[in-house]
């Protein structure tokens, strides 16, 4: 997104997101030359009865803005704008996932092409899909038509078909679509929205079928050709719906877009824009996850491309269930360093899903939850690999049977080796007691390789920031930087498989004031260097025979390495692949070293 240039700098920006449950608001002022996070409020969000009015939550964590800044930013229940002395702001934005965020519906022809490329637009949109359609998904019609009007969706995007090609396919779906005549979630009175981003020869086949019974939008086709995704108008046109239809019919959305002059956005799409910016601007490879009660996020730009999936059965509190089903309970046991038995493993978990909002009260319960978060987000890393991936039908001849008959994806974009930075967001991870367990949790669930960046958001205020972004750059990169992120420091994960207690890595590092630290490490073992955040330092890495650092196995190279509020952690715990020891007594003893090496748990964890 372009920067705009302000006549005068801004001195103040006040910006608010609208979650589930609570919503969030922060004051950024200008110091000098940088902008700087100064206080944040927050309170519960008031989209439901017997408020239904999300602006009552807002203006309620404004007024704790205030005071806390001892400033006033309201009169009434106006925003006062611009700032004049010390009173009022000079920008309003919002962001919002209240009322459930935005629910959509995908069809495509085919599943596996089409189909995953309109998941692509919606889910980068900000979107939770409810479900792919496809001509190919092995679902009779009448159970299609079924499902359709089940849903109940925000909004469909209908896709399929490239550019010239046969258009009978995607005319089907159309009527599907015609036949179950679908309602929307929210707002009685109004036509659905359908956007049409598909072969440009249906159109009018597609509006003759859907004109009158939807609100009918068409855009270019997202793939116009086999080998190429055009997802950026789709994307475009999900937004402005979302702000048209969805935003307009839910509880005090009309009265708060009037608040601010930049159109109100999906936190996660606003997660994804600070992603995609700070990667842009820095150019690197970046994942980040926002793992929450009832979804996981994950987000990664690798080569310039943007992705991003929502696993919309992974949560800590009310998704805690699924995460069991889907990791299965020995996955989950073979985290936690002590002796439990399933069924009172089980029943923890249980009573997390019939009381989400609990936090653990003992530190038996953090290990546990802790591992269970290991899962839920290895786990939607794993879903998020299979759709970030290279397009089919790139330099590959095929006929139409073959297009129906592909299973599965190209090749995943996602490449941990060439990961620079993993940001880690959401309760678990940023509210954590301690910082280390934050960065083993995510050691543990990403499995990220050779030299790898760790940090986490302070108080998860990168959909503000994402929204910010697109109107001043500036402004949200450096908060972005100083006050939202937390650096954890960088992780040295060598790459082969190997033998426990086999020679695997020398390190050799240059401290800060002229010291060296020099040392050994065999496969299966953790070392934590502390390094404070702001410092660097470099070190050659010599890997042993087998094992790769970066520049090939056995070949040794020297970095520069950040340090951060837990230090450098040197992981020779193995990768490609990554295992734990079989025999239980043994992976306790195991866990409980890597524990201690990082200074996870106190000592009476195993008592």
């Amino acid at each position: 997104m372009s920067e705009t240039k302000p006549d005068k700098p801004l001195q103040s920006i006040l910006a608010t997101d609208c979650g589930s449950t609570t919503t969030k608001a922060i004051l950024i002022e200008r110091r000098g030359d940088d902008y700087r996070l100064i206080v944040r409020g927050e309170a519960p969000t008031t989209v439901e009865a017997p408020f239904e009015d999300v602006t009552r939550g807002v203006l309620n964590a404004i007024m704790e803005v205030e005071e806390l800044a001892g400033r006033k930013i309201l009169d009434g229940e106006t925003i006062l704008t611009p700032q004049k002395g010390d009173v009022g702001v000079d920008l309003y934005i919002s962001t919002s996932s209240a009322g459930g965020g935005l629910q959509m519906m995908v069809s495509g022809v085919v599943k596996s092409m089409t189909g995953e490329s309109a998941q692509r637009a919606a889910l980068g949109a900000g979107a939770i899909v409810m479900d792919v359609i496809a001509s190919n998904d092995g679902r009779l019609p009448h159970q299609k038509i079924k499902r359709i009007r089940q849903l109940r969706p925000d909004m469909i995007l209908l896709s399929g078909g490239i550019d010239g090609g046969t258009t009978s396919h995607v005319v089907e779906m159309a009527e599907l679509l015609a036949a179950a005549d679908p309602k929307a979630r929210l707002g009685a009175g109004y036509e659905l929205p359908v956007i049409y981003a598909g072969n440009k020869d249906a159109a009018g086949a597609v509006e003759e079928r859907l004109g009158d019974k939807t609100a009918l939008v068409m855009t270019e086709n997202l793939r116009p050709v086999l080998e190429r995704e055009n997802l950026t108008p789709a994307r475009d046109k999900i937004h402005d719906l979302f702000m048209e239809h969805v935003m307009a019919h839910a509880p005090g959305y009309k009265k708060l877009m009037t608040w601010s002059p930049v159109p109100i956005m999906p936190t996660p799409g606003a997660v994804g824009l600070i992603i995609e910016t700070i990667a842009r601007e820095e150019k690197i490879n970046v994942v980040g996850v926002d793992i929450g009660g009832a979804t996981t996020d994950v987000f990664s730009v690798f080569q310039g491309v943007f992705n991003r999936t929502v696993s919309a059965n992974l949560g800590m509190s009310y998704s805690v269930s699924n995460v069991l089903a889907e990791a299965g309970l020995p996955s989950i046991l073979r985290w936690v360093p002590f002796e439990i038995g399933e069924p009172d493993l089980r029943n923890r978990i249980k009573n997390k899903m019939i009381r989400p909002t609990t936090i653990p009260q003992t530190l038996e319960e953090l290990i546990i939850e802790q591992a269970i978060a290991r899962e839920a987000l290895r786990l939607a890393f794993e879903q998020h690999k299979q759709l970030a991936v290279g397009l089919k039908g790139v330099q590959q001849e095929r006929t139409i049977s073959d297009t129906f008959e592909q299973s599965g994806s190209g090749e995943s974009l996602v490449r941990l080796d060439h990961l620079d930075l993993l940001v880690g967001s959401g309760g678990v991870l940023s509210h954590a007691p301690r910082r280390a367990q934050s960065a083993l949790m995510m050691l543990d669930a990403f499995l990220p390789e050779q030299v790898t960046e760790l940090a986490v958001d302070s108080i998860f205020m990168m959909p503000q920031l994402g929204v910010l972004s697109t109107v001043h750059a500036t402004a949200a990169r450096q908060v972005f930087e100083k006050d939202c992120l937390i650096r954890l420091g960088s992780s040295v994960a060598p790459v082969g498989p190997g033998k426990p207690g086999q020679a695997m890595l020398h390190v050799s590092v240059e401290m800060p004031e002229g010291k060296r630290e020099e040392f050994s490490m065999a496969y299966g073992t953790l070392r934590l260097l502390p390094l404070a955040d702001g410092q660097f330092v470099k070190a050659t890495l010599r890997p042993e025979k087998g094992f790769d650092v970066g520049e090939g196995r056995g070949r040794e190279r020297t970095v520069t390495l950040r340090g951060g509020v837990v230090g450098l952690v040197f992981d020779c715990r193995g990768r490609r692949p990554f295992g734990l020891p079989e025999d239980r007594a043994r992976r306790i003893e195991k866990l409980n070293e890597w524990n201690d090496a990082l200074g996870i748990y106190p000592a009476v964890a195993r008592s």
